[in-house]
């Protein structure tokens, strides 16, 4: 891509703070993009069931413009054979950016779930792999602050571009997980370490089994991060199966949800058993996403337990977790 064509991306406003320019971005792309503009109207036509749990809550929503993404094929063949819409060679000609750090860009998802909802991609085609990238993570959490939720889904996770690395931000207390997490610290979660600067939990019994990670010291929630992902590595090659959430508030509030696999069976239905639904991050956070009118029509209590026991990590993986996390914490 020349020079010129790719700095067409950016907006110009380089000498603001960060969240100027984020504001700026998404209130130029809604105006001017007409993509954008048709997304986030689409947003106030968005149904909603409610599900209360002990101590925490679940939502399904129903969204048709979330379509694409969640019937997205990620096979090897399906991204071999189409245009990765995550290059900027690729983007939109209405689609603007801002740079955060590194080779990291900001762009207004046009296709949204939260209120203000932008996707975070590098500028080069790389892999979807968070081992190496979760200080990045960190970073672009505090960068944004406390209004948003920095997520991550694996490339077997939700990631309907695995193959280009890219996290999202939306709005913070849009998850449920978000204002859930204190009643569920003190109800589901044991505390397995904890330093003056860091504390990591284990959350079990609230349908997704997951691990918590708090800290000020961006070194120490890093190294954390990475005997979490050797705890999960699976013994060959690839990432293991996970979504992340971070947040930042005077603290980094790192959320690892191990996975047990990428959709539920009833996604690969026929007919009426079918039902769309492919787990991402937000998911995890307690808002699950229908496309599909039909589908949303199912939604009980009783099919959110069976989607979360499908895709999570089951009490005897998670003690396996905790024991290989607590050897040597002692």
């Amino acid at each position: 891509m020349q020079n010129e064509q790719y700095n067409k991306l950016f907006l110009e406003a380089e000498s603001l703070e960060v969240s100027k320019q984020v504001e700026n971005l998404f209130e130029q792309q809604i105006k001017n993009w007409p993509l954008a503009t048709g997304g986030y109207s689409s947003l106030a036509s968005v149904e909603v069931k409610k599900f209360e749990f002990d101590n925490f809550s679940i939502e399904a929503h129903f969204n048709p413009g979330r379509i694409i993404s969640s019937s997205a094929k990620v096979d090897s063949k399906s991204i071999k054979e189409r245009l990765c819409f995550l290059c900027p060679k690729n983007l939109p000609a209405d689609q603007k950016a801002i740079r955060l750090i590194g080779d990291y860009l900001l762009l207004v998802n046009p296709f949204p779930i939260f209120n203000k909802h932008f996707t975070i991609p590098t500028s080069q085609h790389t892999p979807q792999q968070i081992k190496t990238e979760i200080e990045n993570v960190l970073t672009i959490s505090s960068m944004l602050g406390k209004d948003y939720s920095v997520f991550y889904n694996g490339p077997k996770c939700g990631a309907s571009a695995p193959d280009h690395l890219h996290f999202q931000a939306g709005n913070f207390g849009f998850m449920n997980i978000d204002n859930d997490f204190a009643a569920l610290s003190k109800s589901n979660g044991k505390v397995i370490f904890e330093t003056n600067d860091l504390r990591t939990s284990l959350f079990s019994s609230c349908l997704r089994n997951f691990v918590a990670v708090e800290s000020n010291n961006i070194s120490a929630i890093v190294n954390e991060f990475a005997k979490i992902y050797s705890a999960l590595s699976a013994e060959d090659t690839e990432e293991p199966l996970m979504n992340l959430i971070c947040t930042f508030e005077n603290v980094w509030r790192l959320l690892v949800f191990p996975r047990s696999k990428h959709r539920p069976t009833f996604f690969f239905e026929e007919g009426e058993k079918k039902i769309l639904i492919s787990p991402a991050a937000v998911d995890m956070g307690g808002v699950l996403i229908f496309p599909r009118e039909e589908d949303f029509a199912k939604v009980t209590r009783e099919l959110i337990v069976e989607v979360f026991r499908q895709v999570t990590f089951s009490d005897i993986e998670f003690q396996k977790l905790a024991d290989r996390l607590t050897f040597g914490k002692g």
